[in-house]
C-alpha cells in the first residue's frame, strides 16, 4: 500500500492566503463546549419544561439522536471526507476538508470543526430532521445528535492528544490511530468501532 506524507509536528501548515480565512480554519479543542453546550441545555429545557415530554419518551428519543449521529458520523467519514476527486478545484477542497488532517494529523488547531463549518451544517440539519419530527421529538432528538457531535469531536481532540489507561479509550485510541497510520480504507468511526464492525471496515484482530 502507498504511504502519503504525515507530518509528525503539532505546528499548523497554512492553507489560505487571506489571514482572516487562515484564522476560521482554526479553532482551540474547547470551543465547540462553549457554542453546542448550551443549545443541547436550550432544546433539552424545551422538550422537557416547554413541551411537558416524558423521560421514557425524552429517553427513546434521546437514544435514536444519539444512534442516528454515530451513523452520520460513519457515513460523512467514509463517503464523505475520504471521497477523492479527480478535479483539481475539488481536490483543493478535499485538502481543507479532511486531507490537511491526514497529513498533519498532530495539528492540534485542527482537530475539532471550526464553526464556520458546523453551525450552518446543525442548521441544515436541524432543518431537515424538522421535515420528519415536531415538537418535543424534535428537540429531544436534536438536542441528542448535538451531543452525539460534541462527544466525537473531543473524542478525536483527545484520541490524538491524550493518553489514556482505561480498556475502552485505548481500544478506541488505537483504532483511529491505525486509521491514520496503518491503513485509511478501514476504521471510520471517531468516537465508536460500532459501524465500522457492522459494515466490514473495521480492522483485521
Amino acid at each position: 500500500m502507498k504511504k502519503n506524507f504525515v507530518s509528525n509536528s503539532t505546528e499548523s501548515v497554512r492553507m489560505f492566503k487571506y489571514d482572516w480565512m487562515e484564522a476560521l480554519s482554526k479553532v482551540h479543542f474547547t470551543v465547540p463546549l462553549f457554542i453546542y453546550v448550551p443549545v443541547i441545555l436550550f432544546f433539552s429545557w424545551k422538550a422537557l419544561f416547554v413541551e411537558q415530554m416524558g423521560l421514557l419518551a425524552f429517553s427513546g428519543y434521546a437514544a435514536l439522536g444519539l444512534l442516528l449521529w454515530s451513523l452520520t458520523e460513519y457515513i460523512l467519514h467514509r463517503f464523505v471526507f475520504h471521497y477523492v476527486p479527480k478535479a483539481k478545484w475539488a481536490l483543493r477542497l478535499h485538502f481543507i476538508f479532511h486531507g490537511v488532517h491526514h497529513d498533519y494529523p498532530n495539528d492540534a488547531k485542527r482537530l475539532v470543526m471550526p464553526p464556520s463549518a458546523s453551525i450552518p451544517m446543525a442548521f441544515i440539519l436541524y432543518l431537515l430532521f424538522s421535515l420528519v419530527f415536531s415538537g418535543g421529538a424534535l428537540y429531544a432528538f436534536f438536542a441528542a445528535f448535538v451531543v452525539g457531535y460534541l462527544v466525537y469531536d473531543i473524542s478525536h481532540y483527545a484520541l490524538h492528544h491524550f493518553n489514556f489507561k482505561g480498556e475502552f479509550w485505548r481500544k478506541l485510541k488505537k483504532h483511529h490511530m491505525l486509521h491514520h497510520y496503518s491503513d485509511d480504507t478501514k476504521g471510520y468511526g471517531v468516537s465508536s468501532a460500532l459501524w465500522d464492525k457492522i459494515f466490514g471496515s473495521d480492522f483485521d484482530k
